[in-house]
């Protein structure tokens, strides 16, 4: 593996989750171990289930892994240190500020920027204080923090005016308020991220064209910011002898080698390892002993019992549901490379079919999906929104407003706030509920949508009221603002895509949360993409399909109240009569 060859200290591994980052992270944990290196292994990850892989429990204290000599892990839990963060801002004003006040910073302290900042602020130490760390060879983190987090932390020192002026508004950079008194570690902590003698990024992708996309900007934003030392790592690549005897196997293989082929060009210059699709799930020290050797593994691919039909309801049963009432507002939301804008064409193209009204608006770039729709189903309008130009106008409107009075270090921050993910959402949204009203009278489908964090920001600040009062002008009509729109299940349903995999379904389940915090309730679960769904003859397939079986009962009996299973289709699900393919998986699968 190139990633290994001369490996420096500092090992970080970084991808979208579901991708595996933490199975490699564990897998070089065990190799430079066995090779006489005594390491330590980092998990920052919200999904973290470094404990279960080595079939351990670790926890926030340094550890030392019984079954591997030279091994130690901790795992610094996200959530607890975001918590312990807010209390250390929001206790001092508690008693000080209105209550709606407080409410408003602790939202504010709630979202994924927080969260990966709070756990940055704990693995700094590990990144900077010789006295943690001298005994260790090497360092392995799973989960680096984003460009964004790190620019943050490159910015000056004036976090606690910007905010406590009110120049910020709803913003992700609460947390760095209390921070003066680290920014020395934080310096130094960036200084050794940037610094390819002591730290290594190794960018964890599957051979899928929408994630090689990701990774390409993930790279490149890093890059930018001074960590140029990257690897490239494909994984869970389907070897070609699957192809065989088995259609959906050799699709697969075809679709993969061609996202390979196209992969951006900022990619191929990376140094890059590829590591084969196993049969076996990733759990125990055999497995991972075997993850980054092109061996069979620990177990073979025997024969696996698989149920004749997989008993789970499918998208059209959903769409029944959904049509009932003539109309509404069908929001599909996950995390990135599930499959949320395709499935958004497919609940579209099904509604459509039924003969009733459709607003299909998406924020796809791949403009091929609107191409593909446009004028070829009756009852069904295609939009598409550019994320790139809604937010660079967003931004634009908030610096023109916000930044006009603010001097060159406030305009800094100010500049750097936006670059938030929570900015493109924002900016998305604005563009979307424009259409939203429309679902008064027809079906609106809505690809990408924000989290409940968002939401909440939204709506703390009045954007949505302001917004809608300007469009409603002085008529004197009753109406609704978007948020109450979207908490009313009978004018909203939300539908949470996912994967029938354990990162995937654990993300889900913590958007839900999210969720549930801006008083949505989702209304379904869809689990794209199954294996298990397709009834395959490749070995190792149905190895892959009998996994999913635990996660599928997860969704079914612990976090939906309603659900589907959507199958992995043999060709891409372009077209209508392959779009409604997955919604109908008894009519085959070709």
């Amino acid at each position: 593996m190139h990633f290994l060859e001369q490996a420096p200290r500092h090992l970080f591994f970084t991808g979208k989750g579901g991708v595996g980052k933490t199975s490699i992270a564990c897998a070089t944990a065990v190799q430079l171990a066995a090779a006489g290196k005594r390491v330590l292994l980092v998990s920052t990850d919200p999904a973290s289930n470094v404990g279960q892989v080595f079939g351990e429990t670790i926890g926030n204290q340094i550890k030392a892994i019984p079954a591997v000599h030279n091994l130690w892990a901790i795992e610094i839990d996200p959530q607890a240190a975001a918590q312990a963060y807010r209390d250390r801002i929001v206790g001092p004003v508690r008693n000080v500020l209105p209550e709606s006040v407080v409410k408003g910073i602790e939202e504010q302290l709630s979202g994924a920027c927080t969260t990966e900042i709070a756990a940055f602020d704990e693995f700094t130490a590990l990144l900077t204080d010789p006295a943690l760390t001298a005994g260790y060879e090497h360092i392995i983190f799973d989960t680096a923090p984003t460009g964004h987090t790190i620019r943050l932390l490159q910015l000056p020192g004036a976090w606690s005016g910007f905010l406590e002026e009110g120049k910020g508004d709803a913003s992700c950079l609460g947390p760095l308020a209390g921070l003066d008194k680290q920014r020395a570690q934080y310096k130094a902590a960036v200084d050794a991220l940037a610094d390819p003698q002591r730290t290594r990024l190794v960018l964890v992708a599957r051979a899928q064209r929408a994630t090689l996309r990701e990774v390409a900007r993930t790279h490149e934003e890093l890059a930018a910011i001074g960590l140029s030392q990257q690897y490239l790592v494909i994984n869970g690549v389907l070897p070609a002898g699957e192809a065989e005897h088995d259609g959906l196997a050799a699709a697969i293989v075809q679709r993969e080698q061609a996202a390979l082929a196209a992969m951006p060009d900022v990619l191929q210059s990376l140094p890059r390892d590829q590591i084969a699709l196993k049969p076996f799930n990733l759990v125990g020290l055999d497995a991972l002993r075997h993850l980054l050797v092109a061996s069979a593994g620990p177990q073979t691919a025997c024969a696996v019992e698989l149920p004749d039909r997989l008993d789970a309801p499918s998208l059209a049963s959903l769409v029944d549901d959904i049509a009932v009432d003539g109309h509404g507002l069908v929001m599909l939301m996950g995390k990135g490379g599930v499959g949320k804008t395709t499935l958004a064409a497919a609940v579209a193209v099904e509604l459509a079919h039924r003969g009733l009204p459709v607003h299909l608006t998406t924020s796809d770039p791949a403009a091929h999906l609107a191409e593909t729709l446009e004028g070829s189903l009756p009852n069904l309008t295609v939009s598409r929104i550019d994320p790139h130009a809604e937010t660079a106008r967003y931004r634009q409107h908030v610096l023109d407003t916000k930044g006009a009075q603010l001097d060159a270090q406030g305009r800094a921050l100010l500049e750097e706030d936006l670059r938030s993910p929570c900015t493109e959402e924002i900016a998305v949204f604005q563009a979307f509920s424009r259409v939203i009203r429309e679902a008064g009278k027809q079906f609106v489908v809505m690809d990408t949508a924000p989290t409940g964090h968002t939401l909440l920001l939204l709506d703390a600040t009045g954007a949505y009221h302001r917004e809608v009062t300007r469009q409603m002008g002085s008529t004197g009509l009753h109406y609704t603002t978007p948020m109450m729109q979207l908490q009313d299940t009978r004018q909203t349903k939300v539908l949470l895509v996912t994967l029938a995999e354990t990162t995937p379904v654990l993300e889900a389940a913590n958007l839900q949360a999210d969720l549930r915090r801006a008083g949505i309730e989702p209304w379904a679960w869809v689990i794209n993409s199954s294996v298990a769904a397709t009834r395959p003859s490749s070995a190792l397939l149905r190895q892959r399909a009998h996994n999913e079986l635990r996660e599928i009962d997860a969704v079914a009996n612990r976090h939906a109240q309603r659900y589907a299973v959507v199958p992995l289709l043999q060709q891409e699900p372009v077209g209508v009569a392959r779009l409604r393919e997955l919604a109908h998986p008894e009519h085959g699968n070709g």
